[in-house]
């Protein structure tokens, strides 16, 4: 029942911009996998071939690490509504932070949001659509204010101190790619 293709049809990306949430996958080499729910209005699609979505400051940042060692990702997408289906997007991805070259162009894509760690940017090369009807069927009641609340109690200084804490070392000890205190305090 699956259905492989080269690249993001139209009919898909209605799919992908209606839903109010995905799932990103990454692994390491070595290492555990990370499996990640994302919310919030942090994804866009910019070509058959291209998708990119802004992450949040959170609890760990094992995307990152992942990627610097071995650059696979997949986002996945389920429908909770009326029409079953699931939606993966495989590809080869990068990470950028605040002060890259491109940050400001992309980060301009999506509604402000406290705390942007990283913009991820996802090179297609792979999607794969299957049935879904085993997923289960949910009503949106909506997208939790939770996470700006806590970033504008954190504030600048607190999201850089709590990143520098808890985001530069993944939960195996491999390196994020986040700039350094002195990197960030500049940007």
């Amino acid at each position: 029942m699956a259905t492989q293709l080269h690249q993001i049809t139209d009919r898909l990306r209605a799919f992908i911009d209606a839903q109010q949430m995905f799932f990103v996958g990454t692994a390491a080499r070595d290492g555990r996998v990370n499996v990640s729910p994302k919310g919030l209005d942090s994804l866009r699609v910019l070509s058959p071939h291209r998708v990119v979505w802004v992450n949040g400051t959170g609890s760990g940042n094992e995307t990152a690490a992942h990627l610097l060692d071995t650059p696979r990702m997949t986002l996945m997408f389920c429908s909770f509504a009326r029409e079953p289906l699931i939606l993966r997007l495989y590809g080869v991805a990068r990470c950028l932070h605040a002060g890259d070259p491109e940050w400001d162009q992309l980060q301009a894509l999506f509604p402000p949001l406290l705390g942007a760690r990283n913009i991820y940017d996802l090179e297609v090369d792979l999607v794969q659509t299957s049935c879904g009807y085993g997923v289960p069927l949910m009503e949106f009641e909506g997208q939790r204010d939770l996470m700006e609340r806590w970033a504008r109690k954190k504030g600048d200084d607190g999201l850089v101190a709590y990143q520098q804490e808890k985001n530069r070392w993944s939960i195996d000890g491999l390196p994020t790619g986040l700039p350094g205190a002195d990197d960030a305090a500049s940007l």
